[in-house]
Parts: structure tokens; sequence; C-alpha cells
């Protein structure tokens, strides 16, 4: 909010030929070691749909796990927006492997059926389960064996590093991600997102695709202003630690109580459970979270930057009045 404030200050060029922008650019080439200029752009549907243009002809097809974000929660944006078939492959914990994506490359050649042409993952996933380095890598081996590309939406992408323990760049450039959502709305920016390209080739037309998909911001500057503040001395990593650590209080804290059974592994800071319906019924006139599967009584709970210890003991307290 203060880069906010201190960016709004005169004139400045708009469409992202000012000082802010300059800068943000430097330090997110910095952050992943590349040489390429990233796009700031206004929201993660948008920086998926944008990304997927960019490595995609209207014949491939998009394989994504059956609970991913493009799949299930943007509207089908990215398969209007690409032309696509986006080919969905169920998992028990979010996360694709080689083994789940290889009865999938077939038809390679055959003007009858979609052409596999990029790989998408989440990280963290939607399930809050997180790829390790290895697991990335697998996956990037593979899809490059088969001349397609790999597309991650690091919409919590600060989590899973600091979960993790590891650069931004150890999971993405050095696992060889082709293309990233690199996300900031999740993790304390007012608004914004980022896509980051590691291939020389998708450099040339990123911008076109941005314009066209109605992403290129005017006053650009209060975008990447806040990428600045993100990205000096590790905010985003302590902002992650942080909503991380409180997950695991309120992990601590929800695993004393045999009536709630978790569904996933808690990796992250976002932890997947369920209850008796009535506790969940009466925690809902306090407080929001969504249901995950309503017939199961499976919600999930999402800690922030901003979670206190005092949140989170609170949360604690009315649920053991309630349960």
């Amino acid at each position: 909010m203060e880069s906010l404030i201190n960016a709004n200050q005169n004139h400045a060029i708009g469409y992202g030929d000012d000082q802010w922008t300059r800068e943000a650019i430097n330090k997110v080439k910095e952050t992943f070691d590349i040489p390429y200029e990233p796009s700031f752009v206004f929201n993660g549907t948008g920086s998926n749909a944008i990304a997927l243009q960019l490595i995609t002809r209207p014949y491939h097809s998009i394989l994504c796990t059956e609970k991913a974000h493009i799949y299930v929660d943007e509207c089908g944006a990215p398969a209007k927006m690409t032309g696509c078939q986006i080919r969905s492959i169920a998992t028990p914990d979010g996360k694709l492997t080689p083994e789940l994506i290889k009865p999938y490359l077939h038809g390679f050649g055959n003007q009858h059926h979609s052409q596999p042409g990029v790989i998408y993952l989440s990280q963290c996933t939607e399930l809050g389960t997180i790829y390790s380095i290895e697991e990335i890598k697998a996956i990037t081996l593979l899809a490059h064996d088969y001349n397609m590309y790999v597309h991650m939406d690091g919409a919590r992408i600060a989590n899973a590093a600091a979960s993790l323990n590891v650069s931004l760049k150890a999971i993405t450039k050095d696992c060889g991600i082709d293309i990233l959502s690199f996300g900031g709305t999740k993790n304390g920016l007012m608004v914004g997102e980022c896509i980051v390209v590691f291939r020389p080739e998708l450099e040339k037309e990123i911008k076109f695709y941005r314009k066209q998909s109605a992403q290129l911001a005017s006053k650009m500057r209060y975008l990447t202003c806040q990428f600045i503040t993100y990205l000096t001395d590790e905010l985003w990593l302590k902002n992650a630690r942080h909503a991380n650590e409180m997950a695991k209080k309120l992990y601590l804290g929800l695993s004393k109580y045999p009536e709630i059974n978790f569904t996933q592994k808690p990796e992250s800071n976002q932890l997947f459970l369920t209850m008796p319906r009535k506790t969940i019924d009466k925690l809902l006139e306090t407080y929001f979270f969504y249901f995950w599967n309503e017939s199961q009584n499976e919600i999930r709970l999402v800690t922030s930057f901003d979670t206190t210890p005092e949140d989170v003991e609170q949360f604690l307290e009315t649920l053991k009045h309630n349960l």
C-alpha cells in the first residue's frame, strides 16, 4: 500500500514506459535469473489465459488435473481464449505424475485428434499440496521429450517455495518450466500478477497477447510498484512463511479433535478437512470459508500473510464451543 501511495505522485508515461515498471522488470529478471522481460497483468485468470495462448495453437490439447484452476474455476476462459481442448486427469492429491500423464500422450500427427501441446501444473496445487523439485523435473523432462510446453500456475508459488525452503528460481527455471503465472495478489499485493517466460521464442509475442486479452494496464505503475516492494528484501518469502506458519498452528489445533479428519496432507497455507455439518454451519455464522465437497462436509480453510496467532486462537475457541 505504501508503494502505491508513493507511486501516486505527479504524472508518468502510460502502458509501462515508466520508472517503476523498468525497476520491477529488473527485479523479476534478477529473481529468476533470466534475460527476458516479464509481463504484468491484472489477475490470475488473465495471466493463465495469456500464458496458454502464447504456447498453444487451437488444435492443441492442454493436460491438467481434474481440480485445475483453468478447468474448474475460470469460467472456461482459457478454453475460449486458446481454442484448445482441456483434458482433465484424475489425481488423489492434486498433483500430476509422468505415469498419470503418459496415457494421454497419443495421436501425435493424426489430423483427427487434438495434439497434446501443454502440461499445466499448479504450485501449490488446488488441494494445498506441493510438487517437489524432483517431481517437477520428471514432468518437464517428459513434456520436452514430446516437444510440449509446461505452464506453471504460480498463484501460490511463494507458499510452495517457503515450504520447500528453496528459491523461486529453483522451482521454475531450474526445473525446466517454460512459462510461469507468477502470483502476487494471494500473498499481499492489492492487485497484479506477472507472466514470466523462460524460453527465448516466447518473449516476442507476449505483449500482443496481453493487449488482445484486455490485460494491458494504462497506469502500469500501480501494478509494478508493488512488485518492486514484493521482491525487495524477500518480502514475498516473509509473507508466505507467515501464512504457512499460521496454517500449521491451525492444523495442530484442529488435529486435537477426533470429529475432524484431514483429506489432504497439510503442506502450505491451505487445509482441507471434514467436520460435522452442524459445526460448519455455526462457524459460517462468524467466518467465511468455502465448501470443497459439500456432500462430504469437506471444507477448505486458508491462512494468509496477515493472519494473526490471535485469529487462529479465536477460530479454535469458536470451534471448541460448537463441536
